[in-house]
């Protein structure tokens, strides 16, 4: 049994090990000899990694290409710090500037781009609409189109999986820096993709190169591909949070729960004081939500919504990540919230401030699901089925632009 065992695990290995990110294939295959004598900008942070670990950054100057500068993303070039914390620019040992992307600019100006030959971009992303680094990536590509210099994007895999497509579209008025594709909340294509939908649906122009990965497939979450997960950011420590980023990061713009955000579990719970867990997770449970069960959770938030206070909810056991849909548990977790706790709900909605209602609708997409929560009684469903037509419309638009 045991020999049986063992030779599973190496099975497994030796298929993860075929698993070759973009990074890997560009200087395996030396396509980074095409930048050569050109000024390079790198827009990249820690997840800049090939798959033996090594930086990016290290990649291109081991390799004799010009770094004439770095652009550094949301979290900043090291990722320490936390959401909408502004970065400063500035230089790396080597003498290479560093310019924020999350400062004085969210764009590349003119200045920083007065110098540069080619833009190569890698990054892991998270897979949801509402991550920035999606957003820096179309930023980037609209400067660069101005002045004709080509980007050159290294793909990576959607953590989440290539099969997913969850969640509503995005309606122009609420376009902004948490939202700038109108694609679904939950879009199941990896960075190289989402980059020639952009370049083509909006008719960029930008000169766009993208190298493949090898060995990746769409049924494949990042665990499933052998990789070592590098958090993309402060609460997205391992390489299963992006499912549950997409399960209740829209729900934790509310203050209504606390959703693991100063807890052990980022995004992995939802609970408050006024929830009874066994109520809750019984309802959510009756639902038969493919791929999901709730837990009975109790905990107590070292900071945060709720911080030092006993909290009840649920922690989400996902047990068929093809299956599961998460931008559909989590409207159903803010809906049987409704039913149950109306007027907490009612009470949180009714206390946002403009720019919290603000940022709800632009992680949403719409102001429809903020008009349900205020106005209806029983708002899961139709919160579910909103611009479902659309929804399965993207699936089948999308299919021209996927890469695997």
């Amino acid at each position: 049994m045991k020999t049986f065992i063992l030779a599973l695990v190496l099975c497994y290995r030796a298929l993860s090990a075929q698993i070759e990110l973009g990074v890997d294939v560009y200087f395996k295959e030396d396509h980074y000899l095409e930048l050569k004598g050109k000024r390079v900008g790198l827009v990249t942070n820690q997840t800049g990694v090939d798959s033996a670990l090594h930086s990016t950054i290290d990649l291109f100057l081991n390799h004799g290409i010009k770094l004439a500068a770095l652009f550094a993303p949301e979290h900043g070039l090291t990722g320490q710090s936390y959401a909408f914390e502004e970065i400063k620019d500035k230089k790396t040992p080597h003498g290479i500037p560093v310019y924020s992307l999350h400062g004085k600019t969210r764009r590349p100006t003119q200045q920083m781009l007065k110098n540069i030959d080619a833009i190569v971009y890698d990054i892991q992303d998270v897979g949801s609409r509402s991550y920035t680094y999606t957003t820096t990536l179309c930023y980037v590509m609209e400067e660069a189109a101005k002045k004709g210099i080509p980007v050159i994007v290294l793909d990576r895999p959607n953590p989440i999986n290539g099969l997913i497509v969850d969640g509503p579209m995005l309606e122009q008025r609420w376009r902004s820096y948490i939202g700038y594709l109108n694609v679904p909340y939950c879009h199941g294509m990896t960075i190289g993709e989402l980059a020639q939908f952009f370049n083509d649906k909006y008719q960029i122009g930008c000169k766009l190169k993208v190298v493949l990965m090898k060995g990746w497939n769409r049924a494949m979450s990042f665990a499933d591909t052998g990789l070592t997960w590098i958090p993309t950011s402060p609460y997205i420590p391992e390489s299963d949070t992006p499912l549950f980023y997409a399960s209740t990061g829209i729900l934790g713009e509310l203050s209504l729960v606390n959703i693991g955000i100063g807890y052990t579990l980022p995004f992995k719970v939802v609970g408050a004081p006024w929830i009874k867990a066994y109520e809750l997770a019984e309802q959510l449970n009756c639902q038969k939500l493919p791929g999901v069960k709730f837990v009975p959770y109790h905990y107590r938030p070292f900071y945060g919504p709720y911080k030092g206070k006993d909290c009840e909810g649920v922690m989400i056991t996902v047990t068929d990540p093809k299956k599961y849909r998460p931008v559909t548990s989590q409207y159903m977790i803010l809906g049987i919230l409704k039913n149950l706790y109306p007027k907490h709900v009612l009470a949180a909605v009714n206390a946002l401030e403009p720019g919290k209602k603000d940022l709800f609708c632009k992680a949403n997409g719409n102001a429809h699901m903020l008009q349900l929560l205020r106005e209806e009684k029983h708002v899961a469903w139709k919160m579910i089925l909103f611009q479902k037509e659309e929804r399965e419309q993207f699936i089948q638009e999308r299919k021209k632009y996927l890469l695997y």
